[in-house]
């Protein structure tokens, strides 16, 4: 090992192989840190950081974090990324998505106290639920149903926003938690069932694009960039509640749909399918916490970002391209 491996910045990144994590590792591989990736694959894809293994200040561990977790030699920082992340994941692997959540964080956050780390966990806007206040704000409770099917993942995310808070304060751990809005960019997986990759792949393939319920319903994308910058500030920050990081230009799926099929240029049809048990009707973050803690705002545009997602799409190998769902959760 070289002095400046050993003088570098040690940060642990879990979900390491993922849409978000991979691109967190991107970004602190270019500030210089040493960036050790971890990931059991299971969502997860080795593709999305193949470009970091001849790095000297990277290294990977196939590993699941639901179990022991060990790392030789010094942490400064871990990221907490590991976990499905969209329903048609969810909700097909229930039990390991609430594990990662609650056996996962326990793991990590042990690591954190051994190694006298700080550490940073990706929760999410759905621990909101099914929103009864309008735009969310971080005070807000939630309006979520424990035993509905999206229960699995809504509550593992609120077992670890508790549990994290419980080593802050008995412990004197230092931790920060993200609420992370739905977010897009380049990685996402065709067919992962989110809501820009669905349309983008079905234009792409000629589909009508299927909208769920009538389209009133709201999101509000914000692309990775944005994101990453602002776990990044986060992180740095000294504030350890619960921070909302997200775009709040907000829009209708319908509206969404109608966008997309603008941009193809295809004149597809669009068809309407019942509305999902317990899927939001309204997700909007208030972010007046993020720019007065962080001064973070994102800086680009939902019509800059989804072009950039688009030529990505477009770009991908005919056979990634009309590949269907086919991983073999157990």
């Amino acid at each position: 090992m070289t002095h400046t491996t050993l003088t570098k910045k040690r940060i642990l990144i879990t979900g390491a192989a993922g849409f978000l994590g991979s691109h967190l590792c991107d970004f602190f591989i270019e500030k210089d840190f040493h960036v050790i990736g971890m990931d059991n694959l299971i969502t997860g894809d080795l593709k999305n950081i193949s470009h970091l293994f001849s790095l000297h200040n990277f290294e990977f561990h196939h590993h699941d974090v639901t179990t022991f977790v060990h790392v030789p030699g010094t942490l400064d920082y871990i990221l907490h990324f590991a976990s499905p992340a969209s329903p048609i994941d969810y909700l097909k692997i229930p039990i390991e998505t609430l594990k990662v959540g609650a056996l996962g964080t326990h793991n990590l956050l042990g690591l954190a106290k051994e190694k006298g780390a700080r550490i940073l966990v990706a929760s999410t806007s759905e621990v909101y639920g099914d929103p009864l206040v309008h735009p969310q704000t971080e005070d807000y409770n939630g309006n979520v149903s424990p035993v509905g099917p999206r229960g699995v993942y809504d509550e593992a995310k609120r077992f670890m926003e508790s549990i994290t808070m419980a080593y802050h304060r008995f412990h004197g751990l230092e931790t920060r938690i993200v609420r992370i809005f739905n977010t897009y960019g380049p990685r996402m997986r065709l067919n992962d069932g989110r809501v820009v990759p669905a349309f983008m792949g079905q234009v792409l393939r000629g589909e009508d694009l299927t909208v769920f319920g009538d389209g009133s319903q709201t999101r509000s994308f914000c692309y990775i960039s944005d994101q990453v910058a602002g776990i990044y500030s986060l992180l740095m920050s000294d504030y350890a509640d619960p921070v909302n990081i997200g775009n709040p230009h907000e829009t209708t799926i319908l509206e969404f749909a109608q966008e997309i099929q603008r941009l193809s240029g295809t004149d597809q049809k669009i068809v309407f399918k019942p509305l999902p048990q317990d899927d939001p009707l309204q997700r909007k973050p208030d972010i007046s916490l993020a720019k007065k803690v962080l001064d973070w705002t994102p800086k680009v545009s939902r019509e800059e970002g989804i072009v950039k997602v688009f030529d990505y799409f477009k770009s991908l190998p005919l056979e990634e391209l009309n590949a269907k769902a086919h991983r073999d959760f157990k």
